[in-house]
């Protein structure tokens, strides 16, 4: 199976996603724990908390539950640009609030192309034709808040994973393969807070999103189906200034992947959720959590013209995968329109994240966010 073989090898290593059972191979479909956008993308990587746009059906789907009008985002990326090779993604997101539904509907397309592969057969290296590999997938979700401070959101995704397209030799699978997940997320984000005396007004937000619950994909038989990548993610973010023209915000984020699986079998995810923790040590199952955190600067008139600067840092444990880098980036809000870009900067030399870039498109219509006035309410 070289065809099928060489294009999970490739989509395991360019993605570069948080994580030991990663860097083993471990989960399949690799693509759906890359950061997607460019606004969190330069947060270091970081949004589960703030969750205010409509790529939170990504960060955190619970984070919609406090936004009302409509918005549509679209985001493009050259991966690995060093290696000047034909891969890219693309991120198409909606979101809109139907009052008669006491919450949000939510739409996203997450599409990476890994380029053109020669196919050739098991018996010689002559090429016998080409074929395109991707992984794509479509997400619809639902978030509504629960009370003044709560809000949950729901995901549903269906996954489709091409990486040939024809079977060679004896093999029985064709190396595309179509499975399902879903996700549930919470928000607490309080209007009032008082701890010890000091008085927070709507800027605290803490988050939380178990992402990619779903039965394991299969790309060959049954016996040797491999999980999709089951992720929790822990985010929390506070407004530290706050004016009529100024706003900074600090976020941080804890993910963990929660895949279990020895030499010769995996667990399912409603176990490897648990099992996930057991693998090792608590120390060492400690390292294997990715921590990233970010500021974003806002400046400007609400409902006019806003630009933000924004920058991150992003770490994972030398033992478990070993991501050390820096993210830098800015937008631009006016009128119903944004523009984001986000660029990484590897503190390691050579490595093949660095120089990243990420461009973003934002229209946003009815209620929108606006930074100077605290974290997004609702109604």
């Amino acid at each position: 199976m070289k065809v099928i073989l060489s294009c999970l090898l490739i989509g395991l290593t360019v993605l570069a996603i948080p994580g030991k059972s990663y860097a083993q191979g471990e989960a399949a479909v690799p693509f759906l724990l890359l950061a997607p956008d460019s606004r969190f993308g330069a947060l270091g990587e970081s949004g589960t908390g703030l969750a205010d746009n409509s790529a939170a059906i990504f960060w955190n789907p619970a984070g919609i539950a406090f936004l009302t009008g409509t918005e549509v985002t679209i985001t493009h990326s050259n991966w690995l640009p060093q290696f000047n090779l034909d891969l890219f993604y693309d991120y198409l997101t909606f979101r809109t609030y139907l009052e008669e539904l006491s919450g949000s509907v939510t739409a996203s397309v997450t599409y990476m192309n890994f380029g053109e592969f020669v196919r050739t057969l098991e018996g010689g290296p002559e090429p016998v034709g080409t074929f395109n590999a991707y992984d794509a997938a479509l997400t619809l979700g639902y978030a509504t808040k629960l009370g003044t401070d709560w809000g949950v959101g729901f995901n549903f995704r269906i996954i489709h994973s091409r990486l040939s397209d024809q079977p060679t030799g004896e093999e029985q699978g064709t190396g595309v393969a179509t499975s399902v997940s879903f996700d549930l997320a919470g928000m607490w984000r309080p209007a009032y807070l008082d701890i010890f005396g000091w008085e927070l007004e709507n800027r605290l937000s803490i988050g939380a999103n178990l992402s990619n619950l779903g039965p394991k994909i299969t790309y060959i038989d049954a016996k040797q189906s491999d999980p999709i990548p089951t992720n929790f993610r822990l985010g929390f973010a506070f407004q530290i200034l706050r004016d009529e023209f100024n706003s900074l915000v600090y976020t941080l984020d804890f993910s963990k992947l929660l895949v279990s699986r020895d030499s010769t079998s995996s667990d399912e995810f409603y176990t490897g959720i648990i099992t996930s923790w057991g693998d090792n040590s608590i120390s060492e199952e400690l390292r294997d959590v990715v921590t990233s955190m970010g500021v974003e600067y806002w400046y400007g008139t609400p409902g006019d013209f806003l630009f933000a600067l924004r920058s991150g840092f992003f770490y994972e444990d030398p033992s478990y995968g070993n991501r050390k880098f820096l993210t830098f980036g800015a937008g631009l809000r006016y009128d119903i329109y944004g523009f984001d870009f986000s660029y990484i900067s590897s503190i390691e030399s050579n490595h093949p994240l660095d120089e990243t870039l990420r461009f973003t498109i934002v229209i946003g219509w009815g209620a929108v966010p606006e930074p100077q006035r605290g974290f997004p309410r609702g109604i």
